[in-house]
């Protein structure tokens, strides 16, 4: 049941609770997201270069989106736990920009989306690059995650104005 808001996380009495997904079909789900880490143009250097003292920023970074894509539903109280059958992390450095783009897609075949996945291991993997470069920089700034896509189940498919 839902509210009159249509937030199907609360009950008729407004109550938080997780949404009963046992009577939706399984389907094929997608979601597309991404964010970026603004940085000193010589941060990013240091990320490119491979001289960071911590390692391969990049790498870690894939892993630990992989990994927190996978941890969502403990992160996000009201997520469901997802058998996820792929989950790709990529990073397009942006030397004009000085920013690193970070994009995830997730896919499950299953009766909920992975839209909270997406962005989680996104989220995830643009902390661990300010962790592993904030001893040189500070500053850094987590801008603009969203998901750029969704696909499968009832409400079909979403792309996000460009």
């Amino acid at each position: 049941m839902t509210t009159t808001s249509g937030l199907t996380h609360f009950d008729g009495q407004g109550h938080a609770h997780m949404v009963d997904v046992a009577a939706k079909p399984a389907t094929h789900r997608v979601a597309v997201a991404r964010g970026s880490i603004v940085m000193n143009a010589a941060t990013l250097a240091i990320i490119m270069e491979g001289t960071a003292k911590k390692g391969d920023v990049l790498g870690i970074a894939r892993i630990a989106g992989i990994m927190a894509a996978k941890k969502t539903a403990e992160l996000i109280p009201l997520c469901h736990p997802l058998a996820l059958t792929r989950v790709a992390v990529d990073f397009h450095p942006d030397a004009a920009n000085a920013c690193v783009i970070c994009s995830s897609r997730v896919e499950t075949v299953g009766p909920t989306g992975v839209e909270m996945e997406a962005l989680t291991a996104v989220q995830v993997a643009l902390l661990t690059i300010y962790d592993m470069c904030k001893a040189v920089d500070r500053g850094m700034t987590i801008t603009d995650v969203k998901v750029l896509e969704k696909h499968g189940g009832k409400s079909g498919s979403f792309t996000a104005p460009a």
